[in-house]
Order: structure tokens, then sequence, then C-alpha cells
């Protein structure tokens, strides 16, 4: 009989809902449950695209014996972090302090008022290398309440103080200047690896955000160093094996140093932040329309990339879907990591016949020892693609993919998650219009759509998460209001629709009202959110922006776009903390990095006006501008007289000609109808 969770609508909690665990949902009423049986909570914390959580699923959760023991002795809540991110975070700082570590699945035992006292994460059916059995575990939480509860609340009680008293240092009330830049970059230096790119050993994350922050310094300095390691980085991943190399598409990381070997979950939010990443690349490397082979590389994998999401994520309602699983069914009734993805020679020489197959194992690195396991390898590509026959490669792609196509797939998180899907609509906006793909422009608007009409009420309050059309009980969080924001923003200067311009400025407004207090600083959820443990407050990056820097990022740019001078002070307010914490751990705040280098050039704002959005002239302006190499520009097209943008005010044609408008800091250049010019007004 299904449990509780079968009248959920996350894709990961209904997993769940045929265990023989009788699982509660986060709420309330579980906790009251606790209350009236006098037992301990255990709460399971993970996502649907988690390989180890779905390994604890089917050793522990499906066993019989050990549900039976669970439902005994405990309530038992479960979790999806991607539907919680703050309940997610809470209880993960109380693992990460107690253990020195964390990860997913999250297993932490409280008490009925929520006070966690034991943590862990994955443990095994069986005693192994050193970790107790899950059921030894349960057996020692159970008797240390039974025999010992006035300790356990006395630890527990401790925990929350220790964690409410972990508050922010806020840094300082400025935003970093040229100096804490400076330092920031260096810091970035000494932890690259210029053998492999990227930062640091393995296992290796793409560093989508930091990539942002090198582009922009690059692009306002002129540093060459910045230019190199987001360009080398961007191309081992290219190259590698965390590189969907058939399909188009980035896995979750890298096991290795060398991008050999993913951990092949598929997330939305790295797909659309590194699409992003390389078509901000290829405009700081295609200049004047000129284009070598590593600018065109970052051209393929970014449309490549956005081809991926529209195909593989884009949901019926329009939105995009969370995740696509690491496992899937290897052909003989195996759940396994990478069978989707990984490649034998045996396996190319059958679908490709012995001499394309040959061919194919060169050109791909398919070797008989294979990159991965069990002989089989992970499709990675050459550093001189020219000496292969591109033709010939072409036709082996298309077969090999066809033929992948017919294996199992990968399971699908259907959730729409409101900001990852503003971070979506930013990188299909500007790679549409970079690339003249107004299709992938559409797809944005598509998603935008949905966001507005499912995900905001009539107060412009977000919900995080819809599926099926149906919008799920949690509030929005600050990643939501402010990655949403970053997504309208980016809208509003590729369609010329202010529409979008005040849809931003509604959820920012919730921003300064209920996310931020009168220091300055961020919290993760509302004033009027749900009350945790504690109030979740990170202002650094992980795999997505922190609210905090999206937060400040999007505020910057509603504040160049309106002239809001309450914005623009609390974007600089929050880039207090990045002053602190740049020239120390660069690595994870790169989002606010990138905000401060456009905070440090202005942030430009472009003003294009001309007869119709579709007049030639105009049309050439408008791309000139999005494709401007300023930091963080902003940009608004339309005709004179227009109330759609507040740039477009008193901005006249010039001798009847489309013409461009370019401020900054209160400086406005002679307007121009020349595109080169504007180009060069924009660092061009």
């Amino acid at each position: 009989m299904p449990n509780r969770l079968a009248h959920e609508t996350s894709p990961y909690l209904l997993q769940h809902a045929d265990n023989p665990v009788d699982w509660w949902p986060w709420s309330e009423a579980a906790f009251a449950e606790a209350r009236e049986r006098g037992v301990p909570v255990h709460l399971s914390v993970g996502y649907s695209s988690c390989h180890w959580c779905h390994v604890l699923a089917r050793e522990s959760f499906e066993d019989e014996a050990v549900a039976a023991y669970m439902n005994a002795h405990f309530v038992n809540i479960k979790v999806d972090r991607e539907e919680r991110p703050d309940v997610d975070a809470v209880y993960m700082e109380a693992v990460q302090a107690a253990t020195g570590q964390g990860g997913w699945p999250m297993t932490v035992f409280l008490t009925p008022d929520a006070e966690p006292f034991y943590f862990g994460t994955y443990f095994p059916p069986v005693p192994r290398q050193g970790m107790p059995s899950f059921r030894q575990v349960l057996e020692g939480v159970q008797q240390a309440w039974a025999d010992r509860r006035d300790e356990v609340a006395e630890v527990a009680g401790k925990i929350v103080r220790d964690l409410a008293g972990r508050e922010i240092s806020y840094g300082d009330s400025r935003a970093p200047g040229e100096e804490e830049l400076a330092q920031a970059l260096l810091g970035l230096t000494r932890e690259y690896d210029p053998q492999r790119g990227g930062f640091g050993g393995a296992p290796k994350f793409p560093p989508s955000m930091v990539i942002e922050f090198l582009l922009r310094h690059h692009a306002r300095t002129g540093a060459e160093g910045a230019l190199q390691m987001a360009r080398d980085t961007c191309e081992r991943m290219a190259r590698g094996g965390i590189y969907d190399q058939l399909g188009g598409g980035f896995a979750r990381y890298s096991v290795d140093r060398d991008w050999v070997v993913p951990h092949f979950e598929k997330m939305l939010y790295d797909n659309a932040l590194l699409c992003r990443a390389y078509a901000h690349l290829w405009r700081a490397t295609a200049r004047d329309g000129v284009a070598d082979e590593h600018s065109e590389l970052a051209r393929r994998v970014a449309l490549e990339t956005a081809d991926f999401m529209v195909r593989e994520l884009r949901t019926a309602e329009g939105g995009f879907a969370s995740a696509l699983d690491a496992d899937s069914d290897d052909g003989h009734g195996r759940h396994v990591e990478g069978a989707y993805y990984a490649w034998t020679p045996g396996q190319l020489t059958e679908v490709l016949g012995e001499d394309d197959a040959e061919f194919a194992a060169q050109y791909f690195h398919v070797t008989a020892e294979g990159t991965f396991e069990e002989g089989a390898s992970v499709l990675q590509l050459p550093e001189q693609e020219g000496v292969f026959d591109a033709e010939r490669i072409e036709s082996v792609k298309r077969r090999l993919l066809a033929s992948r196509s017919e294996r199992p797939a990968p399971g699908r998180d259907d959730k729409v998650v409101a900001a990852w899907n503003g971070l979506a609509i930013a990188a299909l906006a500007e790679t549409g219009a970079y690339f003249d793909r107004p299709d992938l422009v559409e797809a944005a608007v598509g998603a935008a759509d949905l966001l507005v009409r499912l995900h905001l009420d009539d107060y412009a309050r977000l919900s995080r998460t819809s599926k099926d059309g149906q919008v799920g009980a949690n509030a929005g969080v600050l990643e939501d209001y402010a990655d949403v924001a970053e997504g309208f923003l980016t809208l509003a200067s590729v369609t010329g629709e202010g529409v979008w311009l005040d849809f931003a400025g509604f959820l920012l407004d919730h921003v300064l009202a209920r996310f931020a207090d009168d220091s300055g600083s961020l919290y993760d959820t509302a004033s009027d959110a749900e009350r945790l443990i504690r109030r979740p407050q990170d202002p650094t990056d992980n795999a997505t922006p922190s609210g905090w820097n999206a937060a400040a990022a999007a505020l910057l740019s509603y504040a160049a776009h309106t002239g809001s001078e309450p914005h623009r002070t609390a974007a600089e307010k929050a880039l207090g903390v990045v002053k602190a914490l740049g020239p120390r751990v660069p690595r994870f705040v790169g989002w606010g990095l990138a905000a401060a280098e456009s905070l440090l050039d202005g942030p430009r704002e472009v003003a294009v006006v001309g007869p119709a959005l579709n007049d030639p002239g105009t049309r050439a302006l408008h791309r000139t501008a999005l494709l401007g190499a300023a930091p963080g520009a902003v940009v608004a097209v339309g005709t004179p007289g227009s109330d759609e943008f507040p740039l477009l005010a008193d901005r006249p044609l010039s001798d009847g000609e489309p013409t461009a408008y370019v401020c900054r800091n209160f400086t406005c250049d002679a307007p121009t109808t020349d595109a080169d010019r504007l180009r060069t007004q924009l660092g061009g």
C-alpha cells in the first residue's frame, strides 16, 4: 500500500511512495506525530537524480525488516532538497559542522522539536570500510533515545545554539574594488590546473560562475591570463567525457582531474549556466565576426547545449525539467550508472561496421581496456580534430546517436524549479540572439510565460516548483526570486518587450522587502517563511549562484535599466560580503565577483531606438549592443517615445536613422547610428 508520499508532486518523493517505510513529507503534522508517540524523527534528504540516494533506497528503504524497525521507532520524513532547499541548507550546515563533510543522501536524526542530534550521509546495508550499517545506526540512535534522552536533548540544544551563533560576517559596506578583484584573480591563478583546465583536484566541477567572472574581468581590463583560464577550461571540458559528445549537454561533474569520467546525471542548472558561459566565451573570442577553432568550438557547444535543454528537458507546459538520472537499465535488468552513455569497441562495431568502428574508436578514445567500467569508454574528442574527415565524423555521430536512442533512457525529474528555469531563460535568450536562432528565444519566452502563469500569484510571490501544470506548495526562496529576475531582465534586453522588466521589478521588490535586513544582508528565506531552527543565509556559490550573489547581480541590472537608487544601493551593500570573501575564496563567489566587475564598469546602459524593431538598421544596432564586451551592460530597444523602457525616454532618432545611446556613471557618449562606432563604445 502506498505511503503518504503518494499525494506529493515531487518525482523524488513519489519514487519512495511504495516503500514499506511509513514516510511523511516535511510537515508540522509529522513532528506532532513524533511528539505524540515520544519518538525521534529520522530525516532523509535527497533528490531524484542522486545515484547514492537510489542505492540507499534499494538496500534499506525497500527492505521489509529495516522498514518495520524504522516505522516502530521513528517518525520518518523524506525531503526533496530541490523542493525544500531551506530545510536542506539548515541541516546540511549541521552535518558539515559535526562531521566535516556532507552530501546526499543526507541522514539526520532530530528531536520532535526538529533539533538535530546525530548525522550522516549514506550508510551501507552491512558494515563496510569503517562505516556502520544503516540498521546499526538506527539501533544505536534508538537506544540512545531510550536510555540517555537527557543527554540527547543536551546535545541537540547545543547544536542549535551553535548554529544560531554562526552569523555571517557581513564584511564591508562597500563593494569590491580594483584591488579585491585583482586579488581574486591571483587566487584563482594559484588554484588553476594549467595542464587540465579548471580549479583544484578530483572531483572536478564545471566552474561556470568563475568563468563568467574571468570573461568580464578580461573585458574590463584586457587581462589575457583571465581569458586564457576561461578558454582553456572550457575547451578541456568540451573535449572531455563530462560533455556528451553525441547529444550535447554536460554531466554534473568529473570524478577525475582530466574531465574523462563524469558523474552522469545531467542537471538543468549546470547546462543553463554552461550554455551561457560558452556563448559569452564565443562573444569574447570571435570579434568582428572572425572565428578560430577555439571560438568555433565555443559556438558549437553553446548551441548543442541549448538544443539538448530544449529537446530533452522541455516539458509539455513549456518549462524545463530539473534533471536526467545518472543511472539507467543496462539492457540486462541492472540499473547502472552511465549505461546510456558509455561504449565498448564491440558496440561500436555492431552499429558502425569494422572500418567505421575503428575510425570512431580512434576519434572518441574508445579503448579495449575502457576509460569507465567493465571495459566501456566515455566518448571524448581528440585535441586535433582537423586531421579527421569531418563528413565521416558527422556520419558516425549520427548513427551512434540513433543507436543510443534505442537504449533504455535515464529517468527524468519533471518538476519545474523556478530558479533553474530563470537561468535557462537567460541562457536560451542570449544564445538565440547571438546565433540567430529565434526558436531558442521562443523557448525562453515559453518558460517565462509558464513562470508568470503558474508560479506567480496575484501579489508576485513565487512558488518554487510545479509539475505537470500543477504548482507546488513550497514558497520560493531567494535564489528563485533572483534567478527568475535575471532571466526576465535578459529576456527584456533580447526581445524589446518591457513587460519582462516590469515582472523583474515585482520580484526584486520582494527581495528588498522580505529577504533583506537593514544592514544589507540577505537571507535565503523570506521574513514570513516557515520558521526553521535557523534562518538560512549563505553568500557562497555552490552548484548554482547563491541567492545572495544572484540577487546582487539582478538588483544592479534593474537599477541600470530604471535608475532606481534603492536597488543600486542594495546591490552595492550585498556585494560587501564579496569584498571580504573574494580575495580569500574566489572559487566560491564567482557570480558575486562577476557582478562586482559589472559595477566597476558602470554597468553601461545602452538604448537603441529605431522606427521599428524589425527595421534592419535597428536590428543591426541591437545585435551589436547585445554582443558588446562591456561587463553586465543592459540593453533596451524600442521606438522613439516608447514607454516600454525608462532608458528609451527622450531618445530621438538621429537624422531619422536608428540610433544607439551609451551611458555609464551619469555620463553619456555621443549618440551613434554606426554599428562599428557602437562596438567601440562598448569595448569591442
